[in-house]
Formats: structure tokens, sequence, C-alpha cells
């Protein structure tokens, strides 16, 4: 397993523990960012695709600062970039 497949599995792992999402799909997204930083074992670029009932009737905002509140210890160290769909 890569070093961007076991930080799938422990974003996946966070964000299950703290929102108990009805969906969730995390992608790494690294290898388009190839010549930049999170390429090659460095901090990556992801893309979490979340749906959860907590987020009922939060703002976009209030949903993203709650996101990267929770993946918080792994920026800026092993995750670059998030992008975050919500659904």
């Amino acid at each position: 397993m890569s070093v961007h497949a076991d930080r799938v599995a422990v974003i996946k792992q966070k964000l299950e523990q703290a929102f108990s999402p009805t969906f969730l799909d995390v992608v790494d997204d690294s290898e388009k960012h190839k010549n930049h930083p999170g390429h090659d074992g460095h901090a990556g670029h992801y893309t979490i695709v979340i749906a959860a009932d907590c987020f009922i009737n939060k703002s976009r905002i209030e949903v993203h600062r709650e996101i990267y509140a929770c993946l918080g210890e792994m920026i800026p160290g092993e995750i670059h970039a998030i992008c975050i769909q919500l659904k």
C-alpha cells in the first residue's frame, strides 16, 4: 500500500468517527500534481465527497471548518490540499 493510500484510509477513518457520514469518498489527487508539493510521498492532494446528517442546517463554511479541524493534525505535513464536495 502506498503512502497516499494509507493516508486515504486514515482520512476516511477520522471523518467517519467525527461525522458518521451517510456517504463518504476520499480520492487521492496527488498524481495530478506532479512537480508540485504533494507528489512522491510528500503531503498529498485529496478530494473529499461527504454527506452527513450533522451537516444539515450548517453553512458550507461551517462544514469546511469542521472538516479542517478534524484533519488539522495532518495539515500541512500529510495533507497539502483538500477539495471538499458536499452532497
